[in-house]
């Protein structure tokens, strides 16, 4: 019988639970299926679970069917406890990924599939509760190819069709298929094994449908890795049983382990106490297991997730997914501090991810979290398991630093008798690429030896940027060169020259600050649209454009962490129940405040001792600072790459900030920076650079420039909130900041007899068709159900200036360089500001005049 671990991954709510349930009464292991509503199922016992009716923990069940030994991880399905998800995937042969049919994929469920592709783990799919009114199976299969893989393949009819699809998968399979050989079940499970093929299966499984035909797929097609005979094992996860006793959960990946052997690991030696085998709350103990088996064990103190053991042990499984948000602990009833840090740091074990801190010098207790349901969940962990109660305060962003565009960075460490330099070229890479590392260094300009230590000391600590001291990622860091003394140099050496090398071209880089963005879709009644378009505008988000199903309209976007994690509760709230939103965490990206943040933090780089980025050179036998600014002056080594590297940077310095470039300078400068216009990213043109100073103009200079016959085309919502005082009002009530615009808009028309038409998103929705009104002399266009403003301003601004001049009065830099090709005029929210202010003084020197 072979055996496989299977685990099963969902957005919360799709059914995860019964699923497991199913399995397990189909099987015979359980008499009657247990449900989430009755707070009765096998796997969720925890008494937190059956409060709330989501998953927390994962848990194991056992069950056999036909021929296979099934080994059941049922894994929570909220965002917030998407760690202890990821840290099951690291044991897992196959995965059942489970889609709502209701809700289709949503936001988290990319997530998974994406975690699912990382570690390389065969899948199928499962879309649960078709007997609910759902969007229909073609919608859905269109979602998973669209999604997740066009070789998503139904499974449950297995016909001339079904072959043909199979073939056209592999080359190999095509032509033995057209040539009407028979594509065999070892070569279906090879495709699957191989992620080259997903089975997907339509049901039900709260009334068991669709569950057998699941089971006997895996069961048929679904094929165990190869297990070597020599020792080895991969931990997942820490726990503690009532007693107390520290378990270490395990999965064997070669030979067998018994009861009283000695293992080691990192620094520690122990023996195997107990070996037990879990299903649901329940256990077997074992006196040996072999590979395959998925086991937990009592006698070990030292170990941690991630952690291998035996011919594992070279390798540790890092985190791909990290917390966003950090809190301070404020502790209740005068507990010591020092006893619940304590507390924090055995649950830290338990989800390595939390990662516990002492500041010492704030004097408090730090800790990091996906969301504010896991914290929830730890507020009430530590009281039940401790009798502890604690507080949380308001939590803040987690931020990272990354460099826009290249720069070298040089260290120099030489106080007497002790010698290094390094050579760093820091690079930006792609978003969530961490840091990487590589050498261009030859080897008889710096021994092998010494390089590979440079490398090691750039991964072997967390660089912190010079913006705010937060993490530096999304960057790939080369060994240009580096210098050794045959006498004096020694390991530490280096490790202060990388330091510094790093810190001192952050020092000269142009810097950005990241921060964490949600990945969201919102499906809301369609006469709610308006507000949730308004909202997400208010929170600095970006999203698509809006798709109508009968009554209801889904929204799909992007918005930071910071501004929208406390917005589900809300939305909830105003939509009654009606509206579902997901959220799930895209990545780092281009911080939408920056300047506020760094002022908030007020990090000084340079008074950081702990990060210093001045070198040390030696002179008549002693050793003295350089500041990191003059070090050029003073480095030993000037390869030819950091001579073009400085040129090259002076050079776009120039062309970025000459502030006389025309519209064709702006537009170079673009494609060359970021490529071609692909695609209304914002994040793209977010850039440090201030405003200028305000400045006067002339009356004949407005005159000069708006006439009788002209157009102007204004993009209302971007004004609004590109404007302080018009987004003041919009914070509260945007039909208000909307009619505001509208009247300044009417004075401005007033004065300068130009046809104005001010363009609104969707904002109300009329048959789909959009609607067109008029205001005094203002033309008011209100745009269809999937027509942005920007998409109509681009057509209208085409069309328009054939016959006459027109200008678009906008703050979207994307936007203001398409027009420019239509042959229409960029006007930026600042510009056009200072054009109504100058045209109110107008009029009120025409009212004064004649009052």
């Amino acid at each position: 019988m072979k055996k496989l671990s299977i685990g099963i991954l969902a957005h919360v709510d799709a059914g995860k639970t019964t699923i497991s349930e199913a399995f397990l009464y189909l099987s015979g292991t359980l008499k009657n299926l247990g449900r989430v509503d009755h707070k009765n199922t096998f796997l969720d016992n925890f008494e937190l679970e059956k409060l709330r009716g989501i998953t927390i923990f994962s848990k194991q069940a056992m069950f056999n069917w036909k021929n296979t030994a099934f080994t059941l991880l049922d894994t929570p399905g909220h965002v917030d406890f998407s760690s202890e998800t990821e840290r099951t995937l690291q044991v897992l042969d196959a995965a059942i990924l489970v889609i709502n049919g209701a809700d289709g994929v949503q936001s988290h469920t990319k997530t998974l599939w994406q975690l699912l592709k990382q570690y390389n783990i065969p899948t199928a799919i499962f879309i649960n509760k078709m007997d609910l009114p759902n969007k229909g199976k073609d919608f859905l299969l269109q979602e998973l190819k669209k999604n997740f893989d066009d070789n998503c393949i139904d499974f449950s009819k297995q016909n001339d069709d079904f072959f043909e699809q199979i073939a056209v998968c592999s080359e190999k399979l095509l032509e033995k298929y057209i040539n009407g050989e028979k594509i065999s079940d070892k070569e279906i499970s090879n495709l699957i094994f191989k992620r080259k093929i997903f089975p997907y299966f339509f049901g039900c499984a709260l009334s068991v449908d669709g569950i057998k035909s699941l089971l006997d797929c895996i069961d048929k097609y679904f094929i165990p890795p190869k297990y070597p005979e020599s020792f080895g094992a991969r931990i997942f996860k820490i726990t503690r049983d009532s007693s107390g006793n520290r378990l270490t959960h395990m999965k064997i990946t070669g030979g067998n382990l018994s009861v009283r052997t000695l293992l080691q690991g990192k620094g520690w030696q122990e023996k195997i106490n107990q070996i037990r085998i879990y299903s649901g709350n329940k256990y077997k103990t074992y006196d040996t297991v072999y590979a395959g088996e998925i086991c937990t064990v009592t006698g070990l103190s030292k170990t941690y997730s991630g952690e291998g053991l035996g011919f594992e042990s070279k390798t540790v499984v890092e985190s791909i997914l990290e917390p966003v948000l950090t809190y301070c602990v404020n502790l209740k009833n005068n507990n010591d501090k020092h006893t619940v840090l304590g507390y924090l740091k055995q649950i830290e074990e338990e989800d390595p991810m939390l990662k516990v801190l002492w500041n010492e010098h704030l004097k408090e207790i730090q800790i990091r979290i996906m969301g504010e349901i896991q914290l929830e969940i730890l507020t009430q962990l530590i009281n039940d398991r401790f009798n502890c109660k604690i507080e949380f305060n308001n939590g803040r962003i987690l931020y990272r630093e990354t460099v826009k565009s290249k720069v070298i960075g040089v260290g120099h460490f030489e106080p007497l008798k002790h010698y290094a330099e390094v050579h760093l070229l820091i690079e930006p890479i792609e978003s969530g690429g961490g840091i990487k590392t590589s050498t261009i260094c030859k080897t008889d300009e710096l021994d092998l030896n010494w390089q590979k230590l440079i490398l090691t000391h750039i991964k072997e600590k967390t660089h912190v940027g010079v913006l705010t001291g937060s993490p530096l990622s999304d960057v790939k860091i080369t060994l240009i060169c580096g210098k050794a003394h045959l006498k004096h140099t020694e390991g530490g050496d280096f490790r202060q020259a990388t330091y510094r090398a790093i810190r001192q071209g952050l020092m000269k880089a142009e810097n950005v600050l990241l921060e964490p963005y949600y990945s969201f879709k919102i499906e809301i009644p369609t006469e709610m649209i308006g507000r949730a378009m308004t909202d997400i505008k208010l929170m600095n988000g970006e999203f698509y454009d809006p798709i109508t199903d009968h009554d209801n309209t889904i929204l799909v976007g992007t918005a930071p962490v910071s501004k929208m994690m406390k917005y589900p509760t809300e939305f909830t709230s105003y939509t009654k129940g009606k509206g579902k939103i997901s959220l799930s965490l895209k990545g780092y990206f281009p911080c939408h405040n920056t300047n506020d943040i760094i002022s908030q933090i007020g990090y000084n780089a340079e008074n950081d001792t702990f990060n210093p980025s001045d070198s040390i050179f030696c002179s008549h036998g002693a050793g003295f600072n350089v500041k990191w600014n003059e070090v050029h002056n003073y480095q030993h080594l000037h390869p030819e790459l950091e001579k073009k590297q400085t040129e090259n940077q002076n050079n776009i310095h120039r062309s970025q900030y000459n502030s006389c470039a025309t519209d064709k300078d702006i537009e170079e400068i673009f494609v060359k920076t970021y490529g071609k216009i692909k695609n209304r990213s914002y994040n793209a043109f977010i850039s440090s650079k201030k405003q200028p100073a305000k400045t006067e103009l002339s009356d004949e200079i407005i005159s000069g420039r708006i006439k009788k016959d002209d157009y102007l085309l204004v993009d209302g919502y971007n004004i609004i909130f590109a404007w302080e005082e018009l987004k003041e009002i919009a914070k509260n009530d945007i039909s208000a900041a909307r009619n505001t615009l509208i009247r300044i808009l009417s004075n401005f028309q007033g004065m300068r007899k130009c046809n104005i038409i001010v363009v609104f998103d969707a904002y109300k929705v009329k048959g789909g068709n959009g609607s067109i009104e008029k205001d005094g002399n203002i033309h008011i266009v209100y745009t269809k159900e999937a027509e942005t403003a920007d998409m109509y301003i681009e057509k209208a601004s085409y069309d328009l200036s054939k016959k006459h001049k027109v200008r678009v009065a906008t703050s979207d830099a994307i936007e203001q360089m398409i027009i420019l090709g239509h042959g229409a005029e960029r006007l930026s929210s600042y510009d056009f500001k200072l054009e109504v202010e100058q045209s109110n003084i107008q009029l009120a020197r025409l009212i004064e005049k004649f009052s």
